[in-house]
């Protein structure tokens, strides 16, 4: 199995020559220095149409609410609903929890900032003068983080 690092630049599209369109997320290599970046069979890089698995950082969002976190629809918006709108509600039950908050409950807290694997990317582009690759779809993580290419 082939891997590479490389930094997420930003996310564009490209055009095939039948007029479609492509979203696309174009990546850099950092590789060692002497290493080169070449399309050959016998090199450890890519080539066009290769199916590869991309392992990254996501955005980090910070201290976030039950609503953004998890979807949650918050209160109605009438009927005495002041500064409760997005509050998440009741946390503790007497029935089935027994007056305690049960593990794993739902609730705010910190979100994003996890690793992710997306996998069966095609490489639609490889430009190796500028050590650039164009991958189909979307790639985890900000501009400019570190990624981890991996091809069979």
């Amino acid at each position: 199995m082939k891997s590479l690092n490389a930094k997420k630049v930003n996310m564009t599209q490209i055009f095939d020559e039948s007029g479609e369109v492509f979203p696309v997320t174009l990546v850099v290599v950092e590789a060692e220095k002497g290493e080169t970046l070449s399309t050959d069979s016998q090199s450890l890089t890519l080539k066009e149409g290769d199916i590869v698995t991309v392992s990254g950082k996501t955005k980090g969002k910070g201290f976030q609410g039950g609503v953004k976190r998890h979807g949650f629809a918050g209160g109605r918006r009438s009927h005495g609903q002041k500064h409760s709108e997005r509050e998440v509600g009741s946390i503790g039950g007497g029935g089935r929890a027994g007056g305690r908050v049960i593990k794993g409950l739902r609730m705010a807290g910190r979100m994003g900032g996890n690793k992710i694997t997306v996998k069966n990317l095609r490489v639609i582009k490889v430009l190796p003068e500028t050590r650039e690759i164009f991958i189909r779809g979307a790639i985890p993580g900000r501009r400019g983080s570190v990624l981890l290419i991996k091809s069979k």
